[in-house]
């Protein structure tokens, strides 16, 4: 009986190019790159019994695959359909596990705030969906759709009734511009709020630093040592944090730490140094407004809309303070968390540069309309 011929393989540029990916692909799981290698060896002349010993694979296999491919090309490379089980499950009974993962618990009469897969399990099979369902193939059901009942997210609808005014006079800020006019080189803009209630923690037992496959380590249990506010100014396009620590807020530590960055240079002689603060009480209103012009003539406040602090800059620069000075808290005395937060100031205005600030005024309007859309689809699911 005469020996089979391997059946010859012809790669076109684009076979050739794929198959070299697969083979050579650090992600290409293992399969995928043993049959690109079996195909690109047969593709180059070689024997079965030569790709058998090049490719470390017995020779039904490499049989198999140069077969595949010479009929099929690449989509030969693919895994074919297998029976498998049948299901257990109907498509509807997936369906209305679903859906009901998609309603609040109290929808369905159980006294639960949120949704675990166990807990939709077992409902399912109290409401008579299905007979039984284990948790993880809920779980494996939602992961699907990207559904996570278990976690939620809060959110809160502008009420200023000038929020896009506002926020794009503070967008525009960001980007060197106010009333449609790009501001001068003698033009500053300074992002100001406070950190209130920063604690000082004294640990009953020292902190132990990090070691080999060990974290740092933060004793739970603490004595109080006080607490003191951090307000802060932040030059917005040069990088400059101005800050001072205050037993706490008020409008006349506000004003203090306002003079300390106003009485400096280039602030003093500037034409004009923009005051971005949101709507706390030490510097709230028109009230607020008057009494900066008043001590500072070449000071202009604008204020972000209510409920939108996100809009000012000095909040990054106080996520920064949080993550790398005050967590985790560890402090004997106020004197301590104060002269780190100076030591810090210095460090930071040694090295900073300034936030690559993304989101502009095409964005606010994107995210308005958005919020217009989600609230005009709220109202006609309330109506029905």
């Amino acid at each position: 009986m005469p020996a089979l011929r391997a059946l010859p393989v012809r790669l076109t540029l684009a076979e050739r190019r794929e198959l070299k990916r697969r083979a050579r692909g650090h992600m290409t799981p293992h399969r995928d790159r043993v049959r690109a290698r079996i195909v690109l060896e047969a593709a180059a002349g070689h024997a079965n019994a030569a790709i058998v010993r090049r490719c470390g694979v017995c020779e039904d296999t490499v049989r198999k695959w140069r077969a595949r491919f010479a009929v099929d090309g690449l989509h030969g490379l693919d895994d074919r359909p297998r029976s498998g089980r049948p299901p257990r499950f109907t498509p509807v009974q997936v369906a209305e596990i679903k859906a009901l993962a998609c309603q609040l618990p109290t929808q369905a009469g159980v006294p639960l705030s949120r949704w675990s897969s166990a807990e939709l399990a077992q409902h399912a099979v109290e409401a008579g969906v299905v007979e039984a369902v284990s948790a993880s193939t809920v779980r494996r059901w939602l992961r699907s759709d990207a559904i996570k009942p278990w976690q939620y997210r809060s959110w809160i609808f502008p009420r200023d009734p000038d929020f896009r005014t506002k926020a794009a006079r503070v967008l525009d800020l960001y980007a060197r511009i106010y009333d449609g006019k790009p501001l001068g080189g003698d033009e500053y803009v300074i992002s100001s709020d406070e950190k209130t209630s920063i604690q000082a923690r004294c640990r009953c037992h020292p902190t132990l630093p990090p070691g080999k496959a060990r974290m740092m380590r933060v004793n739970h249990d603490y004595d109080r040592g006080g607490a003191l506010a951090y307000l802060a100014a932040y030059d917005v396009h040069h990088a400059r944090l101005f800050g001072r620590c205050e037993p706490s807020t008020g409008i006349e530590p506000f004003m203090a730490l306002v003079e300390q960055v106003m009485t400096q240079e280039p602030y003093a002689s500037a034409t004009r140094v923009f005051w971005v603060v949101d709507n706390g009480s030490s510097h709230r209103g028109q009230a607020a407004i008057d009494r900066l012009t008043r001590r500072f003539p070449n000071a202009v406040m604008v204020h972000t809309p209510v409920h939108a602090s996100w809009t000012n800059q000095i909040e990054v620069v106080f996520s920064v303070v949080q993550r790398k000075v005050v967590s985790p808290n560890d402090f004997t005395t106020l004197d301590q968390v104060e002269g780190r937060l100076v030591e810090f100031e210095r460090r930071y205005n040694a090295t900073a540069r300034p936030f690559r600030w993304k989101f502009t005024t095409d964005d606010l309007d994107d995210l308005l309309t958005r919020i217009e859309r989600h609230q005009q689809n709220n109202d006609l699911a309330l109506a029905a």
